[in-house]
């Protein structure tokens, strides 16, 4: 949990669901840090659509899993230095599996409608926050950007 504490404590956010997009955030960094199953229970067992399983394997595998579902294009727009693609709602599912879909719905107390639609939304600009040299970094992301640069990078989010 050293990630989303280091994030938490960079955002100056208490959790608690006192903001549902903070937590949304904390929930898709928990998702993408340090092999991927970190927050909210979303690492979880048994596969959804497009094969996923016990965890995303951090920010390198969601680039991955987006690639193995024919959206590698996609998820490589967000890292990449360009204009990010958008990603619907069915892309998401595809790639993160309607069981992983649930859980984290379930955990944020959103109906997964209006979790895909949020995350259809700060997914594309997390990524391209996390890869500001247009590559992914390598190891997990709190090695890699440090907490208190994870917290700049990510703070803006927030702001929309």
């Amino acid at each position: 949990m050293g990630l989303l504490d280091s994030l938490i404590g960079a955002l100056g956010q208490g959790g608690g669901g006192a903001n549902p997009q903070a937590d949304l955030l904390n929930a898709i960094v928990g998702m993408l840090g340090q092999g991927g199953g970190q927050a909210a229970g979303i690492g979880g067992s048994g596969a959804g659509a497009g094969g996923a399983s016990a965890g995303l394997g951090g920010l390198a595998g969601l680039v991955e899993a987006f690639a193995r579902n024919g959206l590698g294009h996609v998820a490589g727009s967000w890292v990449g230095t360009g204009q990010n693609l958008p990603v619907s709602a069915d892309q998401l599912t595809q790639v993160l599996g309607s069981e992983r879909i649930g859980q984290m719905a379930s955990q944020l107390g959103l109906n997964q409608g209006d979790l895909l639609g949020q995350l259809s939304h700060m997914l594309p600009q997390v990524v391209d926050k996390l890869t500001p040299q247009g590559q992914v970094p390598q190891g997990d992301l709190a090695s890699a950007l440090g907490g208190g640069e994870l917290g700049n990078l990510l703070g803006g989010l927030l702001q929309h």
